[in-house]
């Protein structure tokens, strides 16, 4: 299997800079989407860094991956969830250190989803409200949990689903890279399929998204070059209130 991908990030209509990082490798088979928090405390600074230190990490162990993959084994699937979850650990550490040594940073953090598709196996490691989906034969999962006050409340049974449409809390995260020198990682696994369809986000497009028709609209979309731009499209045409990004990367035989 070999994926291609398409990706496209914009400022959106309200802020003065873009705090988004990305990277789509095909190659490596990795795609990152980060979004920066802390405006003037230099967000923009810590998605970019902590998208290199996930993709310097997981460079440095693709030989351990597709060695892992080959033997296909439980222990091996659960080394590269570790693998994943010890390079988004790295970026938390460095985007931490680099606010303690410089006042001008200090408080900037940012979410990060990450995916890695090698030898038919898909792996996710989240941190934040970004998100992952996967769309096969047009039934549309998301992969990913939302680290925010909202979902928290939620899935704890604090408020009903109703509340938590109208409730305040969606844009407050629970977990981010760098905030502290540590974070909880979420980490999954699933088996890519020919045809499948992955789309990483920032919350600038998903928070527009009215039910899973917008979701499969957009990722059903070709090529991807042109899904990528629709979904730019249709967040700032909802209003653009945030930085818009979006990754979407197509399994081919």
């Amino acid at each position: 299997m070999r994926t291609v991908s398409a990706a496209l990030s914009d400022v959106g209509r309200k802020r003065p800079i873009n705090e988004d990082s990305f990277l789509a490798d095909d190659t490596m088979g990795l795609y990152v989407v980060a979004d920066g928090v802390g405006g003037h405390a230099k967000g923009e600074v810590a998605s970019k860094e902590a998208v290199e230190q996930v993709q310097m990490w997981v460079r440095r162990h693709i030989p351990d991956v597709d060695a892992a993959v080959a033997r296909g084994d439980d222990d091996s699937i659960q080394q590269i969830r570790r693998m994943l979850e010890s390079g988004v650990q790295q970026a938390c550490y460095m985007v931490f250190g680099m606010a303690e040594l410089d006042p001008e940073k200090r408080g900037m953090s940012t979410t990060m989803s990450t995916l890695l598709v090698r030898g038919g196996q898909a792996f996710v490691a989240q941190v934040g409200d970004s998100r992952v989906y996967r769309l096969r034969s047009r039934r549309l999962v998301q992969m990913t949990e939302d680290h925010t006050l909202i979902n928290y409340k939620l899935k704890h049974g604090l408020i009903t689903p109703a509340e938590a449409a109208q409730g305040q809390g969606r844009n407050v995260i629970t977990r981010a890279v760098g905030h502290k020198d540590y974070v909880q990682v979420d980490t999954d696994q699933d088996l890519a399929a020919v045809a499948d369809r992955y789309m990483l986000c920032s919350d600038g497009l998903h928070g527009y998204f009215d039910g899973d028709g917008d979701v499969v609209g957009i990722m059903a979309t070709d090529p991807p070059e042109l899904a990528v731009r629709k979904a730019i499209e249709l967040a700032n045409d909802r209003g653009g209130k945030d930085n818009i990004t979006c990754v979407l990367v197509s399994v081919h035989p």
